[in-house]
């Protein structure tokens, strides 16, 4: 891709949102995330930015010197880019990986109802009673010992509130 003005000169409001939709869109066709032309900024030029930095560049949500500041870097990595035709080099696209969460884990609702119930029996069950309990319902252990300490957290909160409810809106015993 070409860049749209030469890097020397110094790009108007007018290019730099242009170049930045430009390069969504190329970022996207691509490939790749945010998070992911961050870590290779960083391995190709020393300069690692956050997935919040790329997000504001392409938002326009930068100030108009840091956006400056941005382009030229972001240029040279859709010039790698399109020469390598989107395909990361594996350093970065490793790199991505290992910090990248596991995916959300969904409960179906009669398991969710069997855990409650346990939560109401003990909130707080042993290694042994987790993997009893993880091998019944046929979901790994972890994925129970974690629903448990959300749960417990969920509990904790649930109390703070209760305890902060002003006096007026407590209910008050019949006279």
């Amino acid at each position: 891709m070409e860049p749209l003005i030469s890097q020397d000169d110094t790009p108007t409001s007018d290019d730099l949102e242009q170049f930045a939709k430009e390069f969504k869109l190329q970022r996207i066709k691509f490939g790749f995330s945010q998070t992911e032309v961050g870590l290779a900024l960083g391995t190709m030029y020393g300069n690692v930015f956050s997935q919040t930095t790329i997000c504001r560049f392409e938002a326009l949500q930068l100030s108009f010197k840091n956006m400056c500041k941005l382009k030229p870097l972001l240029v040279k990595w859709l010039q790698d880019a399109d020469s390598n035709k989107g395909a990361a080099s594996g350093i970065d696209k490793l790199g991505a990986q290992e910090r990248k969460r596991k995916k959300r884990t969904s409960i179906e609702v009669n398991v969710k109802s069997a855990l409650e119930n346990e939560f109401c029996k003990n909130p707080k069950p042993s290694a042994q009673e987790i993997g009893v309990l993880a091998e019944s319902l046929g979901i790994d252990r972890e994925v129970i010992r974690v629903w448990f300490c959300n749960r417990r957290q969920k509990e904790k909160r649930l109390s703070a509130i209760a305890t902060e409810t002003p006096p007026d809106e407590q209910q008050v015993g019949s006279e």
